[in-house]
């Protein structure tokens, strides 16, 4: 069941159940900031597996940790970590994860890959090439489409089968002091969305290109790395939001177009 349309006044302050099937759960973990710059990380606990979403910065690390023991008992049963990609508010703790867990797939792009080690990682890691889907034990599949230039060449968004939740790392982010978990009206959210989207990515051939990879698929809700969850009455809008949008090179050289 996707629980966040059913979502009102939720307590950020610990983690939120955001979908439920069986053995199957999605998590957004709490990190109660009081920052415009809002980190989100989210939990897919899959029967006695999990994968973490943008694990987060070093600072998170102790925090996340303590809540994804609390979810699942064993902090061993997380055999994987999506990093959408290399930026140090998204993947920046992957040295703590590693430390604990030296055999945790490293789940990202090849692009991303060659940056990762620079964060002071000892050693080889196991890493996931996300040109593959992943598959739990018991069957469930994360799928991967690649985002380039969003804002990094190789920046890709995570796909959940099973909930048809979008994990869209930087693609719908929002910059908000005035934050909720979950969207309430689109259009003050578009001008959090601006925000960032305006700055940081590329141009709109970047970002129709990926609305367009996206349009046709089937999207309860995405879950972005900063910001605010945009639930299903509003993939429509965002999608839209996306091949309108002016950015980055056509706002810095207008008169090249």
């Amino acid at each position: 069941m996707n629980y966040i349309d059913k979502l009102e006044m939720p307590d950020t302050t610990k983690p939120i159940l955001l979908f439920e099937e069986d053995d199957y759960q999605i998590y957004w973990l709490g990190l109660n900031e009081d920052s415009a710059f809002r980190v989100n990380v989210y939990l897919i606990k899959s029967g006695d597996e999990a994968v973490i979403v943008d694990p987060g910065n070093r600072n998170f690390f102790e925090p996340i940790k303590k809540e994804v023991i609390d979810i699942l008992g064993d902090v061993n049963k997380v055999i994987g970590a999506v990093f959408c990609h290399q930026d140090p508010d998204v993947a920046a703790s992957i040295v703590d994860w590693l430390d604990i867990l030296p055999d945790m797939k490293v789940i990202t792009s090849s692009r991303t890959n060659v940056l990762l080690p620079f964060y002071g990682i000892k050693g080889e890691y196991d890493f996931f090439d996300i040109t593959q889907e992943f598959t739990f034990s018991n069957g469930k599949v994360l799928s991967f489409i690649e985002s380039p230039f969003l804002h990094f060449p190789g920046a890709f968004t995570t796909y959940c089968n099973t909930s048809s939740f979008l994990f869209s790392g930087d693609i719908f982010a929002a910059l908000d002091i005035e934050w909720s978990l979950i969207v309430e009206d689109f259009d003050t959210h578009k001008m959090a969305m601006d925000l960032f989207s305006k700055d940081y990515f590329a141009s709109n051939i970047a970002t129709r290109g990926y609305a367009m990879k996206i349009e046709d698929l089937r999207i309860e809700a995405i879950l972005p790395q900063h910001g605010s969850i945009i639930p299903k009455k509003f993939v429509k809008n965002s999608i839209d939001y996306l091949k309108d949008l002016q950015c980055g090179l056509d706002i810095i050289y207008p008169y090249l177009k």
